[in-house]
């Protein structure tokens, strides 16, 4: 039969290695296909498809019926020759997103590059990669929390973000200089699927700003001028950096969030519940997650410079609610945290000795110099 024959075709379509995975995305699941893109994709990605029929439309591998012309196009075409055709002209500093990234960077990047074409056409890419970008942004009051209209200036020529708290003001009222910016995308903390943190520092703490426009391509367009602009800035620091050495640092995701307890340096003080964020080698904690600034800063090292992460409290501890404990060794002082569950204390641990496990590179010798904990 026609039907079985089709399903078999495609299965062997299926098993080549450059079709096993998304072609949008990475997941292992495959068993989704854009049968006018000619391309493998997984569940998540089929959904995001769907909302453009005019350019893709999906069938399951497995459930649906397939038109024999059909699979003919998906035997022609295939995830790597799509590829070729649409991230042809992919700029090196624009967000590839995996399958663990969040629905507005997945949704955008396949927009991008099926419904816009903005990879085969660099014109297309001048929102965000023409070095200066003006606009507005939906900003979170560092005291009173409510999100108001914000003017926002990107301007690479004078290497700064900055933002104006009056539509008429002429000085702005924070200038965020480039080589210090690291944007990423948090939904859930922030509470809006387009929500967007910029972090920066501010005598060498890190100040926390919160922001969102409703709509999806305002806000990537405007991640992606930042990691333009930081690539470009990056390009004139270090020259002889290839694009594999710099793309990692135009920004990162935290290495892991969440609550803990902790208590003070005298490790005598009740342990009380903050909001720790693992910023590269910067524990920062803060009594609420969208707060401004830290309440204070851990600075994490190397294992060749005497940091260490130990399972447990030391013996005597008193005051933790949670009872999984957590012992981060520095060579002034212990940290004690405490998690509320075993599979928490888990995560962290293997989050802190993923950064301890890392040589610390010469830069990072200068963090620690200057580092001001706030106890």
């Amino acid at each position: 039969m026609a039907v079985e024959r089709n399903r078999r075709v495609l299965q062997e379509l299926q098993a080549i290695p450059c079709n096993q995975t998304c072609a949008d995305c990475g997941a292992a699941d495959n068993d989704w296909a854009s049968y006018t893109l000619g391309i493998f994709i997984c569940l998540n990605c089929s959904g995001i498809h769907r909302n453009i029929p005019q350019v893709s439309k999906v069938k399951s591998v497995r459930l649906d019926a397939w038109e024999d012309d059909e699979v003919q196009f998906m035997t022609s075409n295939g995830n790597s020759t799509v590829k070729a055709k649409y991230e042809s002209n992919w700029p090196p500093f624009y967000y590839g997103p995996t399958f663990t990234d969040c629905q507005v960077l997945r949704e955008q990047w396949i927009r991008s590059k099926y419904e816009r074409e903005e990879f085969m056409c660099v014109e297309k890419q001048e929102p965000y990669s023409a070095g200066y970008r003006e606009g507005f942004l939906w900003k979170r009051g560092r005291d009173n929390g409510q999100f108001l209209s914000r003017k926002f200036i990107l301007s690479e020529r004078e290497g700064v973000l900055k933002y104006f708290n009056k539509h008429d003001a002429k000085d702005p009222k924070a200038v965020l200089r480039l080589e210090q910016i690291n944007a990423t995308f948090q939904p859930t903390k922030i509470g809006n699927p387009n929500g967007l943190q910029i972090t920066y520092l501010k005598d060498n703490s890190t100040r926390n700003i919160f922001v969102y426009h409703e709509d999806g391509k305002e806000i990537v367009d405007w991640f992606n001028a930042i990691r333009a602009a930081r690539f470009h800035y990056l390009q004139v620091a270090f020259p002889g950096a290839s694009n594999a050495d710099l793309v990692p640092k135009l920004t990162r995701n935290y290495g892991k969030e969440g609550y803990m307890e902790k208590t003070g340096p005298k490790h005598t003080e009740g342990f009380k519940k903050r909001w720790f964020t693992l910023d590269d080698r910067r524990l920062m904690y803060f009594k609420d997650p969208l707060d401004a600034f830290a309440r204070g800063e851990v600075f994490i090292g190397s294992k060749e410079n005497s940091y260490s992460v130990l399972d447990g409290l030391p013996p005597n501890t008193q005051g933790n609610h949670w009872q999984y404990g957590i012992t981060i060794v520095t060579p002034d002082r212990k940290f004690l945290f405490a998690c509320e569950t075993e599979n928490e204390r888990r995560v962290w641990m293997e989050a802190f000795q993923k950064v301890i496990d890392r040589a610390m590179l010469p830069q990072e010798y200068a963090v620690e110099a200057h580092f001001k904990h706030k106890p």
